[in-house]
């Protein structure tokens, strides 16, 4: 455990070989902590992989859903300093930093803000902070999913269904009821599992049966998305000339209805060290995804470790 500060604890562990190629894996969500099956996207025979649970989830402490947590110090801005300090304290370098889904964005933010700390990257299921994108997941799919929305929206009091729909939830998340607090998880959850069900082989995620989870989950996607994680709009394409030699391989599924391919397209587009591969049988994730990343892992690793 790393005492990062303002009374955060952050889990964090290290796997594979000591004297590898240094990579840090940030997991998705926000909320979805650090899973074990994270290990398998790096060779541990030539990496130092170093896995952690992003402030307020995971095994970090205090949860973003115990009586006092203070989300107000739960932001990219912490998340960031928080990777560069988890650095500096294993003596790292430079490292690989590898993400999925909302790791993508934070993966992206932190490079653009420490590009000599980063070797290369592996981003997966590329995601964006824009408020656009952001519209999209919350009331564009709607016209997808016109019958499902329509249930996602009912939780939320009439006059605010026009606005920020996150932050209305996350209103609801915060609610002193435990009952509107636990119906209000177990709908946007619903909705999570729903905006991603178009891509092959799809089934419900298993995480949101457990309702400690699913509320700990949807607390802390809408803090971030109600405040369209803490970027100011278009900031990281605003900001791309300064990654622009970092190395990276951005991995998206073409069944992603939920986070659509021009995102990574257009960011590949501006990204001259980049290279990007289409999964035509993925979706937010799904068949090959794995695979992919440690072919692309595999590409970074330096030649001395390889046995």
């Amino acid at each position: 455990m790393l005492d990062v500060g303002d009374g955060h604890l952050l889990y964090w562990e290290t796997c594979g070989n000591p004297a590898g190629t240094p990579a840090v894996w940030l997991h998705g969500g926000p909320g979805s902590g650090a899973s074990l099956g994270a290990r398998r996207n790096f060779d541990p025979d030539t990496y130092r992989v170093v896995l952690f649970d992003q402030r307020g989830c995971g095994r970090s402490r205090p949860l973003a859903t115990e009586p006092g947590s203070n989300l107000s110090t739960n932001t990219t801005a912490h998340l960031i300093a928080d990777i560069e300090q988890l650095r500096a304290h294993l003596g790292v370098t430079q490292w690989v930093v590898a993400g999925v889904s909302w790791g993508v964005t934070l993966a992206i933010a932190y490079a653009q803000r420490h590009p000599a700390a980063v070797q290369a990257m592996v981003l997966a299921a590329v995601t964006s902070a824009d408020q656009h994108e952001i519209d999209w997941i919350v009331r564009d799919m709607g016209r997808i999913f016109p019958q499902e929305w329509a249930e996602f929206i009912a939780m939320v009091p009439s006059a605010e269904r026009e606005g920020n729909l996150a932050a209305a939830y996350a209103r609801l998340l915060a609610d002193p009821d435990p009952v509107v607090r636990q119906q209000a998880a177990e709908a946007w959850c619903t909705w999570e599992d729903t905006h991603v069900s178009l891509m092959p082989g799809w089934t419900p995620d298993p995480r949101y049966a457990d309702p400690a989870f699913r509320l700990l989950f949807a607390t802390l996607v809408t803090h971030y998305w109600g405040n369209y994680c803490f970027l100011p709009d278009g900031d990281q394409m605003a900001r791309i000339d300064s990654v622009a030699d970092i190395p990276a391989v951005l991995i998206h599924g073409r069944y992603d209805i939920s986070g659509p391919l021009d995102t990574a397209w257009r960011l590949h587009q501006s990204w001259p060290a980049s290279t990007l591969v289409v999964l035509d049988d993925a979706g937010h994730g799904g068949a090959g995804f794995t695979d992919a990343v440690i072919r692309a892992t595999d590409k970074f690793r330096s030649p001395r470790h390889v046995t």
